[in-house]
């Protein structure tokens, strides 16, 4: 799967979704995704196959189990396990629930 094809995949969902950030103030929930790190395999000293690790962000004002269900029924109809991790943006007044995917190029 593709960055592309995540972006498309998302979008589907009906919530906001951008890269990285939303140049305009977005109201909640919404969904910001990044590329985090590679994981690469090697071999021969080459990559051998390309993983990339990308961070698929949920922010809502309070805990919101549909939305969060939202995404992770389409994480796992793409196929994609994913780690989850959720934190309190106190700052920001948001609920951040990051899920940690890896796509293969």
């Amino acid at each position: 799967m593709t960055q592309a094809e995540l972006y498309a995949a998302l979008k589907t969902l009906g919530l906001p979704v951008a890269y990285g950030e939303f140049t305009e103030p977005t109201a909640p929930p919404f969904i910001t995704y990044q590329f985090s790190y590679s994981g690469d395999l090697m071999a021969d000293n080459q990559n051998y196959v390309e993983l990339s690790n990308f961070q698929v962000e949920l922010y809502t004002a309070t805990k919101d189990l549909a939305s969060e269900a939202l995404v992770q029924d389409k994480l796992k109809e793409l196929g994609l396990p994913y780690r989850k991790i959720e934190a309190w943006l106190e700052e920001e007044k948001l609920r951040q629930v990051v899920y940690e995917i890896q796509l293969t190029n």
